[in-house]
């Protein structure tokens, strides 16, 4: 560049300096995440849960000035939590050089996406995906900010052995990766238990007619019923049952518990148990952060809503740690430090999993709330 060129670039910028405005040319680049998850499809509005929980972390650390003198940029990729459609969104990702992922949702979109980014290394933090297949396959760039169903399940069934105490069981599920595996970790601690388990066995997820399904629970004379699934079946089966006649409770996993189970089932979801994380918007060291949510008519109620929050800030804090955009490198400071989150203190294994977590039993309501039956 010629001397005369040399002096008016500098001129130029050192006149938007006094001016107040960053140049171009010295701004610092974005640092992109990715916020993977359903915007279309049968649970969306986990999806939203995740979304909005993500954005108003970003917009809150860039307020308070970023992250290394870097702002945050979020952005939202559709996986309909589909498994082939969240390959396609990991692909998406890698080839728009984005480095770090919030998300997926569903623990069988999760897995496939996770591989790409294991491979590519990206580093993803999920804040929904339960199943521990996850973390077990010794991927150095994968954490959660939930935990997961072999915690879950185990919660799910030592309340039914302990507390609920039925005859019969049937344990149903989505034959899906996040359904059938909790399924059967509730399964698996009844027989344990002594617990009759007279009905294990899949419905398809999307089916809207149960009747030979409730049939079978009638024939098999359960009082009790483990659902392992999504809200949209699940919604569906409560009020069918009621329609039918079949009287007995039901219990489901955090994939349940959402205000679209009311609007499906209506009076037949009263009563409906559910293991969810904890009410995080109820703790009163969050009451700001409620506040911000509902000043943009936002539900900070969702139970992915926190940890996704809390998903972003971790990954704010590694980088700033690490001092570095540097994948591995943050990786290694998640795993040798502890966070303070609106979540709690949150610290991870090797495997990336919480090493502390608890999932809540609640009693649902027909006009979506709930109360802890649990701590």
């Amino acid at each position: 560049m010629k001397k005369a060129h040399k002096k008016a670039l500098s001129q130029i910028i050192a006149a938007a300096a006094l001016a107040g405005v960053s140049s171009f040319s010295l701004a610092a680049d974005p640092i992109k995440i990715a916020l993977a998850g359903p915007v279309t499809g049968p649970v969306a509005q986990y999806g939203d849960m995740q979304f909005i929980g993500a954005k108003m972390a970003i917009e809150q650390i860039n307020k308070a000035g970023g992250v290394n003198g870097s702002q945050l940029e979020g952005v939202v990729f559709d996986d309909a939590c589909d498994p082939k459609q969240a390959v396609a969104v990991a692909n998406r990702i890698v080839n728009e050089d984005i480095r770090y992922v919030v998300g997926h949702l569903c623990s069988s979109s999760t897995q496939p996406a996770s591989d790409i980014y294991e491979d590519e290394g990206i580093l993803m933090v999920t804040a929904a995906s339960t199943s521990p297949e996850i973390t077990e396959r010794g991927y150095e760039l994968v954490f959660r900010t939930i935990g997961l169903d072999s915690l879950q399940g185990p919660t799910a069934g030592n309340y039914i052995v302990e507390q609920v105490k039925p005859k019969k069981v049937a344990v149903i599920h989505d034959k899906q990766q996040y359904g059938e595996g909790i399924a059967t970790a509730v399964r698996d601690v009844l027989k344990e238990n002594n617990v009759e388990v007279a009905v294990f066995e899949g419905i398809t997820a999307g089916d809207k007619d149960f009747s030979s399904l409730i049939s079978k629970l009638r024939q098999a004379n359960v009082d009790f019923v483990y659902y392992g699934g999504y809200h949209p079946e699940l919604g569906l089966i409560l009020r069918q049952s009621a329609e039918q006649g079949l009287k007995v409770s039901f219990m489901g996993p955090e994939g349940v518990g959402n205000s679209d189970i009311s609007a499906i089932a209506g009076e037949a979801s009263e009563g409906l148990l559910v293991t969810l994380p904890k009410a995080f918007d109820q703790d009163p060291k969050n009451a700001e952060l409620v506040e911000a949510f509902k000043a943009k008519n936002e539900d900070p109620s969702g139970p992915f809503v926190f940890p996704a929050y809390a998903a972003v800030q971790v990954i704010a804090d590694g980088i700033r740690i690490a001092g570095s955009t540097d994948t591995e490198e943050v990786a290694e400071a998640l795993r040798s430090n502890s966070f303070e989150t609106p979540t709690g203190t949150l610290a991870f294994d090797e495997k990336g999993d919480l090493k502390d977590f608890n999932f809540v039993v609640y009693k649902w309501h027909a006009d979506a709330s709930k109360t802890a039956m649990t701590e």
